[in-house]
């Protein structure tokens, strides 16, 4: 079994931070959904921005183009960072030569421009 990038969403844009909220990072459902991305699933976050790299998991909202910061990981990015932001998955070491990982590019507002695999 191997590791893998199963989707990520491409330089997104946070809308929102907020340090008194418990943990995680909330994501439209657009976006989770073209992702393949779970509520409550682990992601690894990327601050493109200011090169912080971190864990959290996933709360999903039905607002459209938010990406909000909670709890301990508001202090990791600033509203307006660009973030990528990874979910990985777990396959055999025999399909990983045919896996081909989802990718959500998203424009300066978070809408989705396209999906690709």
């Amino acid at each position: 079994m191997i590791e893998v990038l199963m989707s990520k969403i491409h330089r997104a844009t946070v809308t929102e931070a907020d340090l008194n909220y418990v943990g995680s990072i909330t994501i439209s459902k657009e976006m989770t959904d073209k992702a393949g991305i779970f509520e409550y699933q682990k992601v690894t976050v990327a601050n493109v921005n200011s090169g912080n790299r971190f864990d959290t998991y996933v709360i999903v909202t039905e607002e459209p183009g938010v990406i909000c910061l909670n709890g301990a990981t508001a202090r990791l990015c600033c509203v307006g960072d660009l973030l990528i932001i990874m979910a990985y998955e777990t396959i055999d070491k025999k399909n990983a030569k045919d896996h081909k990982p989802v990718v959500v590019h998203v424009d300066a507002e978070n809408q989705v421009l396209s999906e690709c695999r």
